[in-house]
């Protein structure tokens, strides 16, 4: 594993004091905001407020209107819709959003999620013509479309009423829909253009509410609906791993609240499955790793359309079904990929140039092509550096790319263009098919474009460290402190903290399967022992036994519950042997700016 750098932000001098005394803050709440963007007490007071007032008008959006009025007439002519989705979690929760929404409005619905290995990503032809054959007349796409400019002419070519709402990067050919829906369009001034394949969603459904209420205050059943679909956002604005400002806060942090206090029949399943239902409060990373592994498992495996089903499912014992098959197939995702993490190591040892490279590329036909992505991410974690995982099924392999910061996924592949049979994606993380022929080809070819581009712009993997914070600082009230500021994730980091000078307590360990994490005690000058945590850091044990007993760590407090009984621990992220640490000060203010946002856009 690459050692990280350690870069400490400075917290705006003159605004930390002034917010910490107008807001009654801890100074490293106030030094937190600072280093967000957040300067005043106005801008503080509405970032934690987050209020469901503070979301932009529906019509806002390009061709929302058109769109709400296209399926207002659908409905009342009493033609079959479809709604389209996609087999991840922001396409399931998106799909199952506007088909609960067209439902309420009495239309003659159904839903569509194509399978991910027979299939693959977006509108396909095949389904289409299915459709077609099947009576749809109108078919609305959820997180996908705005690139299927084929497919899209050819179900004009059936007949077919196509409206298009995406959120991904479009290419210079836009569809020739009848509607398209998309916060970044040419012209758009939609005021956030972050939002997930849900968060249109729900704009949309907002829009047809209206519609179907003839008033900008919508009935009280669509209200209630979209207050109890808040959920649903909330779960799929997490899973796409969108910017949490602006909307993508609101919309989560309300999710939240509205997944503990009334969730839907089939969420409600999904939470007591994944043994969350009695939990005090629910944060963003309850999200990401109980409940959305769990449906990503059904689309990675088998069929997304039993996970649209699950959420859905108005009936108790159906959605208890679903649930328990979302978590078996889960169990089995968790199985598989730690056999293939483990084949990976097995290719490195027996291949140690490889290693070497600036560029991982790796390829077996053991692999499960719905798990490669996964692996990619596992890989890049521990090396910095691009990886490619290949699925082989016989001659065509599936591949997934996920790179680091200052290095472009699609763009990559574009340089590989006439290797791969196809590719799409984006910055960070990029998919593809290439023969198997090409393999080693491709593995020179991407090398060779990550040495030029990585040594002309290094990117040695880095730790940004919001302030430094005495462990006596670490309490309940400042935790609750803490609280304010979630949910976290991209754009709203999880606050990180400092704390140097700390004695190892008793013997450290290394934990769980494959001693894979690191388990430990620390205390600062005589104050309390905290117990520390660092997940996936077993193999520093070593070094941390070598430190003499003195230590620095980069941290996050958090509670631990267990039994009913709670206790505050430091979920650790890397640490230094002995008391005084290698630091690089980091200027706030030009962190924000290369970052290219902050928490000040947020209403």
């Amino acid at each position: 594993m690459k050692r990280k750098r350690w870069r400490l932000l400075s917290a705006d001098p003159r605004s930390t004091p002034r917010l910490s005394q107008e807001l009654g803050l801890h100074p490293a709440v106030a030094a937190l905001l600072t280093t967000r963007g957040i300067y005043t007490s106005e801008m503080a007071r509405r970032f934690l407020r987050s209020a469901l007032s503070d979301l932009h008008e529906p019509e806002q959006l390009p061709g929302i209107e058109e769109a709400a009025q296209r399926l207002q007439a659908a409905v009342r002519a009493g033609r079959r819709i479809c709604v389209y989705g996609d087999y991840d979690v922001d396409g399931m929760t998106a799909t199952t959003l506007l088909w609960r929404c067209l439902r309420l409005a009495g239309a003659h619905v159904d839903f569509y999620v194509p399978h991910r290995l027979e299939e693959g990503y977006g509108l396909n032809v095949d389904a289409l013509h299915q459709l077609r054959r099947q009576g749809t007349e109108v078919v609305v796409t959820v997180d996908c479309g705005i690139t299927a400019a084929a497919e899209v002419e050819e179900a004009r070519g059936l007949g077919l009423e196509l409206i298009i709402t995406d959120h991904h990067e479009f290419q210079h050919e836009l569809p020739d829909a009848h509607v398209l829906v998309h916060p970044r369009l040419p012209g758009s001034q939609y005021p956030f253009p972050h939002l997930s394949g849900a968060g249109i969603a729900f704009k949309l459904a907002w829009a047809v509410a209206r519609q179907f209420s003839q008033a900008r205050k919508v009935s009280e059943g669509f209200r209630h609906f979209l207050l109890e679909s808040l959920a649903l956002v909330a779960l799929g604005t997490v899973a796409d791993s969108a910017l949490l400002l602006d909307e993508n806060r609101i919309f989560v942090r309300h999710g939240l609240e509205t997944l503990l206090r009334a969730p839907s029949v089939g969420l409600r399943a999904l939470l007591e499955a994944s043994g969350l239902v009695e939990r005090p409060s629910l944060n963003a990373e309850d999200l990401a790793f109980d409940l959305i592994p769990r449906l990503n498992a059904v689309g990675r495996l088998q069929q997304a359309r039993l996970a649209v089903e699950l959420l859905a499912c108005d009936n108790p014992q159906r959605a208890q079904d679903l649930a328990r098959y979302c978590a078996t197939q889960n169990e089995i995702r968790r199985k598989l990929e730690l056999r293939m993490v483990r084949q990976a190591g097995d290719m490195l040892r027996q291949h140690p140039q490889w290693e070497k490279e600036a560029a991982l590329v790796l390829a077996s036909a053991d692999w499960h092509p719905g798990l490669v992505g996964l692996l990619a991410s596992r890989l890049l974690e521990r090396y910095g550096k691009p990886v490619a995982v290949i699925s082989l099924q016989q001659e065509l392999g599936t591949g997934s790319l996920r790179v680091p910061e200052g290095f472009h996924a699609k763009e990559a592949l574009r340089g590989c263009a006439d290797l791969l049979e196809s590719y799409g994606g984006h910055a960070g993380a990029a998919g593809f098919r290439i023969r198997a022929e090409h393999v080693e080809e491709f593995r020179r070819r991407l090398g060779q474009c990550a040495r030029s581009c990585l040594s002309a712009s290094p990117s040695e993997p880095s730790l940004v460290i919001d302030t430094e914070l005495p462990l006596a600082a670490v309490t309940p009230g400042l935790l609750k402190t803490l609280d304010a500021l979630q949910p976290f994730g991209p754009g709203n980091r999880k606050p990180l903290f400092l704390a140097t000078h700390l004695t190892v307590v008793g013997e450290p360990r290394a934990v769980g399967e494959n001693q894979r994490h690191l388990m430990f005690r620390v205390r600062q000058d005589e104050g309390r022992i905290f117990r520390a945590i660092g997940f996936n850091l077993g193999e520093r044990l070593p070094e941390l036994l070598s430190a003499n007993g003195q230590c620095a760590l980069v941290f996050h407090p958090r509670r631990n519950c267990w039994r009913g009984f709670e206790s505050l621990d430091l979920q650790v992220l890397d640490l230094q042997p002995g008391p005084q640490p290698q630091v690089e000060l980091l200027d706030a203010q030009e962190y924000l700016a290369q970052a290219d946002y902050s928490a000040a856009s947020a209403p």
